[in-house]
């Protein structure tokens, strides 16, 4: 008989294999490593959210989910035929899909827990300028 039991989420990582199989792992973010990643998290500051820094995922979309309280997606240009970048409030309850490649960041408007998931796998970070 398999054991089936809870996982909390605010404390573990989420792992989804490529063979279909999801385990739950200590909360390490690791760029290095193949398969989807489902983290949550509760952030009470930008600081928390890394809202100094711009990411981007090379290997695949990534899905934002707010479930508690407010946040801001700002999402910069896809080409430098646009101008400025894109920003996107996510209501409590709902989520964005950032297309794979484009450089993001969150904002909060209140403190928040954030889903996300995500492929780590080829991550890349950028400080903001003069931060």
């Amino acid at each position: 008989m398999t054991s089936i039991s809870p996982v909390d989420l605010f404390a573990s990582f989420v792992r989804l294999d490529g063979d279909g199989r999801a385990h739950a792992e200590p909360r390490e973010f690791d760029p290095s490593r193949d398969g989807w990643q489902l983290m949550t998290f509760h952030a009470e500051t930008d600081a928390d959210v890394h809202a100094d820094r711009w990411e981007a995922h090379a290997d695949a979309d990534e899905v934002v989910s707010c479930l508690t309280g407010g946040i801001r997606l700002h999402v910069r240009p896809a080409s430098e035929a646009e101008s400025q970048h894109e920003e996107v409030r996510v209501p409590a309850g709902s989520a964005v899909i950032v297309p794979r490649g484009r450089w993001h960041r969150i904002e909060l408007d209140a403190p928040s827990d954030i889903m996300s998931l995500v492929v780590a796998h080829g991550t890349r970070v950028e400080r903001l300028p003069g931060v």
